[in-house]
């Protein structure tokens, strides 16, 4: 594979200095970056001006590294810049830094009913203290607790009361990290509202085209459920045409993922490639019409803008319509432009509006996968001839899907801990339906007002998602459909990307020091994962869980586990908040007992409220512990209780020799001022850990405030 020279992918190489500027902006946001580093990028724009003014003066020629030099640090800085500015928290007019009373906010997102709850994003418009208001910014979460309260819109104006709380961090170990996810989105703080605590204004305040964008989108939802019946159906309908997910449910979305097709539910590069199909066979006239051309291009990318805006502006598929409007005006107006450095280019404008999008999953696995088809896809064509032209046709979707799926691989296993191992199948099951559903979804809008029209279109929707969703189910419940549980670490994650590339280039090349590069990456890669495996394996801890109302405690030796908790292993809780550890611990056997069980294991004995693990000793202290008059004191490693049980300290010390006391505060919040007052008097040692602010536990060890401790 012979590499673009520099002058054909221009964006390309100024991709790279820019999207470093913006991670090292995003990742080490200080002050550094909003004050001195403007002064720094101004001094760079000003030497980048006096050399091309001083250019042929100064024989600049002869050093043609410096103009490179100072482009790129120019970049650099700026995308640093520009990532530190795009940081809501480091406005000097956020509300978080104004005292008031109340919120003056505007809707700025769809709200969505789930699990009985009103969710939606709003902006910060002015902060009110008594009578005096103040401009302000900034976005909040709110949350309405009503099941039927939908007469909420986008652009609404409210005004609501200010108790408004930073999101969370994750309470429990490998648990999803939400308040990441929300700050990638400039989402930092988060308000419950209840009803009558909330006062409208003002309706329609928000930008008139995404207004009308959502609002035509709701009519189209409303259109299909005319003639689809099945609320399954209705889900993956909705989604695939319009990108509104409100009606999908979670068993659907689950198959979909493990079976490497979720990217269907995602209305991005693939429906707007099938309406880029579409639209280029219906304009295709145009081609024997001078400047035919120049109007078939305009057609195009205004039908696939005006796509953009009936699945309500949704990121993923601007991402794709920005992406292909300009490929196709690159393509109309230069016969010889690169689709990689357009590629770039739109990679660029997007992240020049908002480099938070640098974060986004969504964006990373998008470029990644458009890149390699445009780079790698050809020439993973070309490994294969057939004569007959429909196994062509076949082995050109599977080069497709085999690029895209082995590219986003590292990504995908960061993200999602899994594999699709019959993703080929899957896929080339998928595309002919999905493409179904896009072109009569199309000619159902169109022609849906027709009630025969409308009826058979519907059933022929309704039947082709229905036939699809019980192919995917039967592929996601096959044998070993799908590699799970797999967890690498960011170091594993480069290893793997640097193996991939080295080796495709090394293979297309023909040279030889890219394809040992990809051997010794590869070879780190896997002492890596086996010395991660290996320490798994060998080391034992203990993790106390925060789970509302339910006291959670496991002990792990090795790849085995014994939970103590009353929850089952189905319930949403436990899969959401011990599961994943258990995952990322490669856990491969474990047992839920009830906390009044006993029980007695190679690494664990337990016997009403005393534990025996790794031989230390840790006693339960609640309200079950019943203790006879005893003369001597009961000696513990680890001594376990609840804040709530706090007012007992002096009989706990009086009856218990212990090394450590553990505070679980899972229920109660009474009481913490007063132990911390007798902590500073106690001669004992008192151990809080800097997890959640409800949670105070026992960590002697660095694991970033997670609530483990090791015997």
């Amino acid at each position: 594979m012979m590499p673009a020279r520099k002058s054909e992918i221009p964006f390309v190489v100024f991709l790279i200095p820019f999207l470093s500027g913006i991670w090292f902006g995003i990742s080490f946001n200080t002050a550094f970056g909003t004050l001195l580093l403007p002064i720094f990028v101004g001094a760079l724009s000003s030497a980048l001006i006096l050399l091309n003014l001083l250019y042929k003066k100064l024989s600049l020629y002869k050093s043609r590294w410096l103009g490179g030099a100072l482009i790129h640090l120019f970049l650099f800085f700026s995308g640093w810049v520009m990532a530190c500015n795009a940081n809501e928290m480091n406005l000097n007019d956020h509300f978080s830094k104004k005292n008031s009373d109340h919120f003056l906010v505007r809707i700025n997102s769809e709200p969505k009913i789930s699990n009985g709850m009103l969710r939606f994003t709003a902006t910060v418009q002015q902060t009110i203290k008594g009578n005096r208001a103040s401009n302000a910014s900034g976005n909040l979460l709110l949350t309405l607790k009503s099941t039927t309260d939908s007469t909420l819109f986008y652009g609404d104006r409210l005004l609501i009361p200010t108790a408004c709380t930073l999101v969370d961090p994750p309470a429990n170990p490998a648990e999803f990290n939400y308040k990441n996810y929300l700050a990638n989105q400039n989402i930092h703080y988060r308000q419950m509202l209840y009803a009558r605590q909330y006062l409208r204004i003002a309706k329609n305040a928000g930008n008139p085209l995404i207004s009308y964008s959502l609002s035509l989108r709701q009519k189209l939802v409303e259109k299909l459920k005319e003639n689809i019946h099945s609320p399954e159906a209705m889900g993956v309908a909705s989604t695939i045409l319009l990108g509104y997910k409100a009606s999908l449910d979670e068993d659907t979305y689950q198959a979909y993922s493990k079976t490497g097709t979720v990217h269907v539910l995602s209305v991005s590069g693939a429906q707007v490639g099938i309406i880029f199909i579409l639209l280029e066979f219906v304009f295709s006239f145009l081609n024997r019409v001078s400047y035919g051309r120049f109007l078939k291009a305009g057609m195009i990318i205004f039908f696939i803008l005006y796509y953009a805006l009936l699945t309500g502006f949704s990121p993923t598929v601007c991402r794709a319509a920005l992406m292909i409007s300009f490929i196709v005006a690159g393509k109309t107006f230069s016969k010889t432009i690169s689709t990689l450095n357009i590629l770039a280019l739109s990679a660029f404008l997007l992240l020049t509006y908002n480099p938070l999008y640098l974060n986004d999953v969504g964006f990373q696995l998008s470029y990644l996968a458009v890149g390699s088809l445009i780079t790698l896809q050809p020439y993973v064509y070309k490994w294969f001839k057939f004569k007959n032209k429909w196994l062509s046709k076949l082995w050109l979707l599977c080069s497709v899907s085999l690029t895209a799926q082995v590219v986003t691989f590292p990504l995908t296993a960061w993200y999602f801990h899994q594999f699709p191992v019959y993703f080929l199948i899957s896929n080339l099951l998928v595309i002919i339906p999905a493409a179904l559903i896009m072109y009569c979804g199309i000619a159902y809008f169109l022609f849906g007002w027709l009630p025969i029209i409308g009826k058979i279109l519907g059933c022929v929707l309704e039947k082709t998602v229905i036939d699809m969703d019980c192919v995917l189910h039967f592929i996601e419940h096959a044998p070993l459909a799908s590699i799970n549980n797999i967890w690498l670490r960011a170091i594993d994650i480069f290893l793997l990307f640097l193996f991939m590339f080295a080796a495709f280039y090394g293979f297309f090349s023909k040279e030889k020091w890219p394809l040992k590069l990809s051997m010794a990456a590869f070879l780190l890669f896997s002492i890596s994962v086996s010395l991660n495996k290996y320490s798994n394996l060998r080391s034992k801890e203990i993790t106390l869980f925060y789970i509302r109302k339910h006291q959670t405690i496991a002990f792990r030796s090795g790849n085995q586990a014994i939970i103590l908790t009353d929850l089952c292993d189905s319930d949403r809780s436990f899969k959401y908040a011990v599961q994943p550890y258990l995952d990322s611990c490669q856990v491969v056997q474990f047992k839920l007992i009830a906390p009044d069980s006993d029980i007695s294991q190679s690494f664990i004995i337990k016997k009403k409220n005393l534990i025996n693990f790794d031989h230390k000793t840790l006693m339960i202290y609640n309200k079950t512990l019943f203790l006879a008059n005893i003369r001597n004191k009961i000696p513990v490693d680890y001594l376990l209780l609840s804040a709530g049980r706090l007012n007992e300290l002096g009989k706990i010390e009086r009856d218990f020799d212990y090394q450590k006391l553990i505070v679980c505060n899972n229920w109660i919040y009474a009481g913490l001022a007063k132990f911390h007052y007798q902590n500073k008097q106690a001669h004992r040692k008192y151990v809080l850990s800097t997890g959640n602010k409800s949670l105070l536990l026992l960590s002697n060890q660095e694991n970033k405030g997670h609530e483990i401790f090791a015997p």
